[in-house]
């Protein structure tokens, strides 16, 4: 995997995947700021883990959502020091115990981006049931 990160203006940069996908960062709030993209990554990354998952067990799942939620240090570098992640999962058939343990699975052995910041950082999660409506 590459990426190239090109100074744009001001605190504007472009970053350009070797897959040909591009993504804009700006440090003024003009667009995502790249400690915004990481606790995104986190929600993405696990979604993806949990989605997976629940497929893989034949669960019908119609819906997905992470809402995250993170803490920051009050003196540079201002790292994150928490994340809570909270999956919104929707489908027909869903059971707490294979939701339990996809969330779970995703935070202890799959989403690389919340492994690789577990050391450092305190990550929890929950989950909420949604029983689709016909």
């Amino acid at each position: 995997m590459k990426a190239k990160v090109v100074w744009d203006k001001d605190l504007t940069f472009k970053g350009t995947m070797d897959s040909g996908y591009e993504a804009v960062m700006d440090g003024n709030g003009n667009a995502i700021s790249p400690m915004e993209s990481v606790l995104v990554a986190v929600g993405a990354c696990s979604s993806v883990d949990v989605v997976d998952i629940l497929k893989k067990g034949r669960f019908d799942i119609s819906h997905c959502s992470c809402e995250l939620e993170a803490q920051r240090a009050e003196e540079p570098p201002r790292v994150f020091t928490s994340i809570h992640a909270k999956y919104i999962v929707s489908g027909e058939g869903l059971s707490e115990k294979a939701v339990a343990r996809s969330v779970q699975l995703s935070a202890e052995k799959y989403c690389s981006v919340m492994l690789m910041l577990k050391d450092n950082v305190d990550i929890t999660t929950s989950y909420e049931i949604v029983e689709k409506t016909s």
